[in-house]
């Protein structure tokens, strides 16, 4: 599905997404990314859903996010919270949802200049 895009100059938003992709300003990726406003990063190394644990959510720690959006895939699931504790404890709210509402949340929060970022795991 097309997303429709709010003219903000370079800040990453996502363009589309399908069960097998997202697109970020019109870049196609097939694998778990990471994006906020200036950046998308391919390092954040989840193999699937069941391998989360707490490393996996302090890697947004450097972030200093409001918000930290997972998207799981075509299925909302959830984590156990005491793997993000880290986050929680600080007072980074972290929402879990299937990765086409992640796009669409994201993108609104964004274009609210907001500091969000959105984990997409595919």
């Amino acid at each position: 599905m097309k997303l429709h895009q709010a003219n903000l100059g370079e800040t990453k938003m996502f363009t589309a997404h399908d069960a097998d992709h997202v697109m970020v300003n019109r870049v196609p990726y097939d694998h778990n990314i990471v994006v906020d406003a200036q950046e998308v990063r391919e390092d954040w190394l989840v193999a699937d859903f069941d391998a989360l644990d707490e490393s996996h959510f302090k890697y947004f720690l450097p972030f200093k996010p409001d918000v930290v959006l997972i998207g799981t895939g075509t299925q909302q699931r959830f984590a156990h919270p005491r793997l993000y504790r880290a986050l929680t404890d600080l007072g980074i709210g972290v929402e879990f949802m299937d990765t086409p509402a992640a796009c669409r949340t994201y993108n609104i929060l964004v274009a609210e200049d907001r500091k969000v970022v959105a984990a997409i795991m595919l």
